[in-house]
């Protein structure tokens, strides 16, 4: 059981942090104590802001001693209450905004050292200028952190072809429950010394250690892109289209993105300067990108595969990008999707994944059981089909108060989700976490098995339970 920090424990870390690093500021605090969804609210004693590692070791070593909560805290950008500290006001939010630095870019290796609160948009731009990139993007860039990316494995809409945050990390630097510093920076390609420390620290929300820093693996800049904007029948037809295109185009198909027309109509009302890539609505849109060194190549390689789709009908309609805007123009429209639906109203959002091949079964069953269930009630699915990961909506019946509706409805809908998702061999978190918002229902759900073994990981390093409780297990 965790202790509320003392007036004497809050002025060490004020000693120690200096005035950029220590404040009960409660207007500085406001901003950070909510989630990015306003879904979850909590306080905190005070913010710690570290500028160093050693600064982190040193204020973890403080709580530890004096058994005090510490809730790490990156870019604040999670959507199921990772970061956001409880209501009690006893626990210590610790940023690591002020872990800014980029240590080093290694062009020749294709690494990079980046310490965790490098914003992401800030390190694209960075590996930029060495002719790279991470090839890891996601629509919260501009906010995101690189240690809250590797907190919490995060994915995206290039995993088809780079896979996820862990991935593409070779190294981690983290600060462990007792205060001392895990060095794993080196990118070692074989390293049998035990268990990977590097992956019990990727995905653990930051409840096994405090990630400082990573070891990023790095790609080539892509010369040339080919994106399209297809029409579409049903996300069966979109799963055909997305095994044609893997056999056919291989490495160089990095992206495959489906999307719903309710989901396009929603941005193209809520979201200014945006349009309809195709001349008439579809029911399904597939948002495709290939990426590799030749543009006419490229461009020749996705025709020859879509032409003879047009003519079996597989596809409806096609537009494809003629130059960057266009291409920036239909990823806008899949990246701003979230934005409209929080604009539509309040909705339960599911983050899951299930086998590739049973997805269109789990798009086109899932809708009929909750209406089935709960009358009036709407679902809408849309993401990364080349990964078996959609984030599933479930809307409140239209001319209802959708907030009472959830309230009364939400915590039986998101079950029956979770439930089909388990029951086709799914995930109930493809790429957001676990945070507070699925706890309960990943206590529920999974296995016995693999529940013991999280907990007994959580609890041979976190034994006084210090680090982000009442998050993951």
């Amino acid at each position: 059981m965790t202790r509320p920090p003392s007036p004497s424990l809050l002025a060490d870390f004020a000693a120690l942090l200096g005035p950029k690093g220590f404040t009960t500021d409660p207007e500085v605090l406001a901003p950070w104590l909510t989630d990015w969804r306003g879904k979850y609210h909590g306080a905190a004693a005070a913010m710690l802001s570290p500028a160093t590692t050693e600064e982190v070791a040193a204020a973890v070593r403080l709580c530890g001693e004096a058994g005090a909560a510490i809730v790490p805290q990156g870019g604040n950008s999670g959507m199921v209450g990772g970061a956001t500290p409880d209501a009690t006001g006893t626990q210590l939010l610790l940023s690591t905004r002020r872990l800014d630095r980029i240590r080093a870019i290694d062009a020749a290796a294709r690494l990079a050292v980046v310490e965790a609160g490098v914003v992401l948009e800030n390190f694209h731009n960075a590996v930029l200028a060495h002719g790279l990139r991470f090839p890891l993007t996601l629509g919260g860039k501009g906010s995101a952190t690189i240690g809250g990316l590797v907190s919490t494995n995060a994915g995206g809409t290039q995993v088809l072809r780079h896979g996820t945050m862990r991935a593409l990390v070779a190294g981690i630097e983290a600060v462990l429950p007792d205060g001392s510093i895990f060095d794993g920076l080196a990118p070692l390609k074989k390293d049998n010394r035990g268990y990977d420390l590097r992956h019990l620290l990727c995905g653990a929300e930051g409840t096994l250690g405090i990630v400082t820093a990573a070891c990023l693996r790095l790609v080539p800049v892509a010369a040339a892109r080919a994106t399209a904007w297809i029409g579409l029948e049903s996300p069966d037809q979109a799963l055909v289209l997305l095994r044609r295109l893997d056999a056919a185009l291989g490495d160089a198909l990095e992206g495959f993105e489906i999307i719903p027309h309710s989901c396009l109509d929603a941005v193209l009302r809520h979201i200014p300067q945006t349009r309809a890539p195709l001349a008439a609505p579809c029911p399904w849109y597939a948002l495709i990108e290939l990426a590799g060194d030749d543009a006419e190549a490229l461009d020749a390689a996705l025709l020859a595969e879509l032409a003879p789709a047009l003519g079996e009908r597989l596809v409806r309609d096609v537009a494809i990008a003629k130059n960057e805007r266009e291409s920036e123009d239909f990823w806008r429209l899949r990246d701003s999707i979230s934005e409209a639906e929080r604009a539509e109203g309040p909705a339960l959002q599911h983050d899951i994944s299930v086998p590739v091949d049973l997805m269109p079964t789990f798009i086109a069953d899932n809708p009929a059981r909750l209406s089935a269930a709960f009358p009036g009630a709407r679902a809408l699915s849309f993401g990364h089909l080349g990964d078996g990961n959609v984030h599933h909506h479930v809307q409140p019946p239209a001319g209802c108060d959708g907030r009472a509706w959830i309230a009364e409805h939400g915590e039986a809908a998101s079950r029956l989700v979770y439930r089909h998702v388990v029951e086709l061999g799914g995930s109930i978190s493809a790429e957001h976490g676990i945070g507070q918002a699925k706890r309960a229902i990943l206590a529920e759900l999974d296995s016995p098995a693999r529940l013991a073994a999280l907990r007994g990981v959580k609890a041979g390093l976190d034994p006084l339970a210090i680090l982000n409780p009442g998050k993951l297990v």
